[in-house]
């Protein structure tokens, strides 16, 4: 899992980078195959904004946006964002059946 951190008229301290790293950690726990997560953090004319694009192999990228006027407060409320669509794409992978035409059984009338 590759993660980048970018921070765009922000200067971005050490604990707010571990913050990041602790958090994306427990993306681990969906047994996901993550291929890249991408974490764009800037200033706006009222607080910060934190996007979250991570990369999943075999599905669709999630991308996550949260506006905030602080920046702690911003990252915490998209990580619980992400964790919910990473789950939800877990749920969704696992759970669903999907059952090929060849092992369809023919009904006679």
């Amino acid at each position: 899992m590759n993660l980048q951190i970018r921070a765009k008229d922000l200067t971005l301290s050490d604990a707010t980078k571990a913050h990041i790293e602790g958090a994306v950690e427990a993306f681990r726990k969906y047994s996901l195959d993550i291929t890249s997560i991408l974490c764009n953090l800037s200033a706006q004319k009222k607080g910060v904004q934190v996007e979250f694009e991570i990369r999943v192999a075999h599905a669709e990228p999630i991308i996550i946006t949260q506006n905030d006027d602080v920046l702690d407060a911003a990252i915490d409320i998209a990580v619980d964002r992400a964790e919910k669509a990473l789950r939800r794409l877990h749920d969704k992978m696992t759970n669903h059946k999907n059952v090929s035409i060849k092992d369809l059984e023919t009904v006679e009338a």
